[in-house]
This record gives C-alpha cells, sequence and structure tokens, in this order.
C-alpha cells in the first residue's frame, strides 16, 4: 500500500488528484464544525445526552460527529444514499427508467439527476422532520417559524454540498467519491472511540495487570481478525473459465485463446452495508423524538427504536432487538438487489457467444446463463454471510460485554472496503498512464 501511494505521488496527474481529494476531506471536516443557525446546541447536547446511551451512536459515527455539533452536515450523505436506493428500485419496476439504465451514458446522466432530485427532496423531508421534533423538544430557539425554516435550508444545503464534493471526488479525484466522504468521517471518529474502549476495558483501576494486558491482547486480535476478514471477502474471487474457438481470417486461423470471467465473493462490495445502515437509521431519527408509552405494541416498538438496543444484541430482552435481525435480512437483501443490478448473466452470456466464446463443458446460450446465474447464488451467499459475520460480531459483544464504541464490524467493513477500492483506482491510473507513455514514445 506505501508502495502504490509512493508511486503514485511521483507522477504529476495522480498527485494532483491525491491532494484534490485530500483538499475536500479537509472541507468536511471543517464543515462538521460549522453549527446550525436557529439551534440552542446546549440544549441540543442535553438532549443528545438523554437518548438512552448510544440510540444514534452509529449515525454520529457516521457523519463524523456532524450530528453531535448538529452543523450544517448533519445529515450527511443518507439522503443521496436513499435516493440512489429508491432509484434503482424504480429501474426494476418503471421501464423508461429500465432503457435510461441501458443507454450508455446519456442515460445514466438523466438516472443521476434524477437522484439529484430525489436527494433534496429526502433531505427536505429528514431536515423538516428534525425541524419539527427540534422545536417539540425546545432544541429551537424560540420554537419560531423563521428558525425553523432555517434548519431545513441549512441542513438541506449540507447534504446536497457533500453530495456535490463525492462527484467532485469522483471527477477529478481518485473516484468513490460518496464512499469516500462516508469513510473519512468514519476515520475521525476512530481514535477517540478506540481511547474510551481501552479505558473502559484495559485502563480501567478495578483491573488486575495481566487482565488488562489480556483485554487489551482480545481487543487488537478481534479488530485484526475481522480486517483479516474484510480483506478476504474483497479479494476473494471465484475464476470461470472461458474458451474462444479459432476462427479463419484469411488465410491464417485467429483466436483459440483462453481467459477467465472473474466474480469477486463479495460482488456488491461496501454497497448492502452502506444501504442497510442508512435505511436502518431513519427510524431511530424519526422515533427519537416521540414519547413512550410501553403499555401497548406500538410504545414497545418504539421503545425498541429509541433504546439502545435497536440494531444490538440484548440478551436480556431478545423482542428489542428486532433491529438487528432487520439490519441482517437488509445485508442480504441489498446484496443480491446490487449484484442483480450491476452484473446481468444473460448479457455476459450473449457476448461471450457473440466473439465466439464458451465455458468447457457448458454449452452457449441458456445453458451458460443459468451455469453463470446458479454460480453467482452461490457466490453472493458466501459474500453475504461474511459481511453478516463481521457486522454482527462487535454487535455481540457489546451486548454481552458491554463494549462501547460508535463503530464496529460495519464501519470496519467500509473503511477497509473502500480503501481497498481507493488503491485499485490508484494503481489502474498508474497502469493506463505507463500504457499511454508506452503509445507516445
Amino acid at each position: 500500500m506505501l508502495t502504490t501511494l509512493k508511486n503514485a505521488f511521483k507522477i504529476k496527474d495522480i498527485r494532483k488528484k491525491l491532494f484534490f481529494t485530500f483538499l475536500m476531506m479537509i472541507v468536511i471536516r471543517i464543515g462538521s464544525q460549522l453549527p446550525v443557525p436557529g439551534i440552542d446546541h446546549n440544549q441540543f447536547a442535553l438532549f443528545f445526552s438523554e437518548q438512552t446511551k448510544d440510540s444514534l451512536s452509529f449515525f454520529d459515527a457516521i457523519t463524523g460527529g456532524s450530528f453531535l455539533n448538529m452543523s450544517v452536515l448533519a445529515l450527511n450523505i443518507n439522503p443521496y444514499i436513499t435516493a440512489s436506493i429508491i432509484i434503482q428500485l424504480l429501474t426494476i419496476a418503471i421501464p423508461k427508467l429500465e432503457e435510461m439504465q441501458r443507454d450508455g451514458e446519456d442515460g445514466r446522466k438523466k438516472l443521476i439527476a434524477y437522484t439529484r432530485y430525489a436527494t433534496v427532496i429526502l433531505a427536505v423531508i429528514q431536515a423538516g422532520a428534525m425541524a419539527y421534533g427540534f422545536g417539540n423538544q425546545g432544541i429551537i430557539e424560540g420554537n419560531s417559524f423563521l428558525n425553523k425554516i432555517l434548519v431545513v435550508v441549512a441542513l438541506t444545503a449540507g447534504s446536497a454540498f457533500l453530495m456535490w464534493i463525492g462527484e467532485r471526488i469522483t471527477e477529478n479525484g481518485v473516484g468513490n467519491g460518496i464512499s469516500i466522504v462516508l469513510t473519512i468521517n468514519i476515520i475521525s471518529r476512530i481514535p477517540s472511540d478506540l481511547g474510551s474502549l481501552f479505558e473502559q476495558f484495559v485502563f480501567n483501576n478495578q483491573n488486575a495487570p495481566a487482565k488488562a494486558v489480556l483485554a487489551a491482547a482480545i481487543i487488537i486480535a478481534i479488530i485484526v481478525l475481522m480486517v483479516v476478514l474484510v480483506i478476504i471477502l474483497n479479494d476473494g474471487t471465484r475464476k470461470i473459465p472461458v474458451q474462444y474457438a479459432n476462427k479463419l481470417a484469411g488465410r491464417s486461423m485467429v483466436g483459440g485463446n483462453s481467459t477467465h470471467i472473474p466474480l469477486k465473493i463479495n460482488t456488491a462490495g461496501v454497497i448492502p452495508i452502506i444501504f442497510a445502515q442508512s435505511i436502518l437509521q431513519l427510524p431511530i431519527i424519526i422515533c427519537s423524538f416521540f414519547s413512550v408509552n410501553t403499555g401497548d405494541f406500538w410504545g414497545n416498538i418504539l421503545k425498541g427504536m429509541n433504546s439502545d438496543n435497536w440494531c444490538k444484541f440484548n440478551k436480556t430482552e431478545i423482542v428489542y432487538s428486532i433491529g438487528l435481525i432487520v439490519y441482517i435480512l437488509l445485508i442480504v437483501f441489498f446484496a443480491y438487489f446490487y449484484t442483480s443490478i450491476t452484473f446481468n448473466p444473460m448479457m455476459v452470456s450473449d457476448n461471450m457467444k457473440k466473439s465466439g466464446g464458451f465455458i468447457p463443458g457448458i454449452r452457449p446460450g441458456k445453458p451458460t446463463t443459468d451455469y453463470l446465474t446458479k454460480v453467482l447464488r452461490y457466490i453472493i451467499f458466501i459474500g453475504a454471510v461474511g459481511l453478516v459475520i463481521v457486522s454482527f460480531l462487535p454487535i455481540f459483544f457489546n451486548g454481552v460485554f458491554g463494549a462501547k464504541i460508535s463503530f464496529g464490524g460495519t464501519s470496519l467493513i467500509i473503511i477497509v472496503s473502500v480503501i481497498l477500492e481507493t488503491l485499485q483506482q490508484v494503481e489502474s491510473m498508474m497502469l493506463v498512464r505507463n500504457y499511454k507513455g508506452f503509445l507516445d514514445n
């Protein structure tokens, strides 16, 4: 990794992209400290501390502390992620959008435009709900209509600004703009969270030195184990061999070479985690503004969403861990859904048939499509199970041992996956430049 970055800084074009990306990261962190006008921040800090332990801790983590600071970037890119999910779902339900998806660059630009519009609409809705809830909690100064409008405008503008930064990083930086925006926010909170974790289990005065050393070793081992598992998930590939038949071109035979189709075990990458977490945090924010009456069914549901049991492993009241079950199901669903959008076995089979390629032992056409679909289903399942394991382990230790951290397996998956993908992007840019240099010579 260090060698790749060192070589990348030697190339002027790539060095500019890296500096541009770094500059955008600085802008994001500065924006995370700019307060929203019209908010009583002392009152909000009190409100946040009263939200039954860490019910909003992960949401604050993925916003890089912007939510706790109630800065203009408090909504982060969650509206954009949700809008992307909606647009991608609609491409399946609406034929016109499906045609746009197949139209190449022009269709892609139209879908991106629709995603932007949907992002702004969702940001207004979320910001409006927050302004309404904050007004009821006494967090809006004077609870005036003008201050509520200021809050909605500021939060919406902040979310749109982050979306714009993500797109600029994708175009002018090292790529993966939206993922990088999310990753830099998570990384910014890790030092303080690790400090709290070690203070709780290692530097606790009640622990004997041997017990403290053992706790530190266990913490480091678990983190290293999850990082290794994430790397294996990202690098694991199933290679499907493809053979091309000989063709007569003039007086000579061409073709006959062999290659393979690389199918990654984690075919959807970090997308299922981001999508699932984005959807899962929405009810937490909404339910935090409502009073809880545990005497009825819906009151118990609100209690589960308001408490630290939402998306947690609760060993005493399993019924309130329903969020964890929903979280796991969402990860599996989006693993299959996103792969079905990005990889079309029928299209791959048709392209192979047109170019004279075939999988040894499999007839071209429908048998090849069926074979690719079958293999893909197994691979997606393995990848989804791996994502669930890495996501569940920190949640399990949190519920059993009370390890209070705002990041966990989900954050590690996002961080490791985005770093690996970004390094691959940099390596690809270096490879393309070397080819260009060779052709120019």
